[in-house]
């Protein structure tokens, strides 16, 4: 299973032509303690960075931008319900929504851990 990142601080975990997204550690710790969660609907289609969905702490709202084109096949229930999951496991339980890649070539423009971790030093 491959990781990639993206500059907007969201991480996409691939497993064959499905990538399943959530916000990284890194955006979770700026955010501070997550209060609701807004995700997209099953079966729409997005194009690489259009806003997908948003996500509000007690301290901002911010936008969760889709990484790649594809068309949403899950989203978290359970995140929905306990949105703290993101602040709690946010790349595990926390994850938002998965989605079924259009156009696997997209993912050669994100980083992996290595790279992210280099940028999120320095965001």
């Amino acid at each position: 299973m491959t990781i990639k990142y993206t500059p907007d601080h969201e991480w996409l975990k691939i497993d064959g032509d499905i990538a399943t997204v959530g916000i990284t550690t890194h955006a979770q710790d700026a955010l501070g303690d997550v209060v609701f969660v807004d995700l997209p609907a099953v079966g729409a289609s997005f194009v690489a960075k259009d806003i997908a969905g948003v996500v509000e702490s007690v301290k901002a709202a911010a936008d969760v931008y889709m990484p790649v084109t594809g068309e949403i096949t899950e989203v978290n229930e359970a995140l929905r319900a306990d949105p703290a999951l993101a602040n709690t496991d946010p790349l595990g339980a926390g994850w938002f929504f998965k989605v079924k890649l259009s156009n696997a070539a997209e993912l050669d423009g994100l980083m992996d851990e290595t790279s992210y971790t280099a940028f999120s030093a320095n965001a």
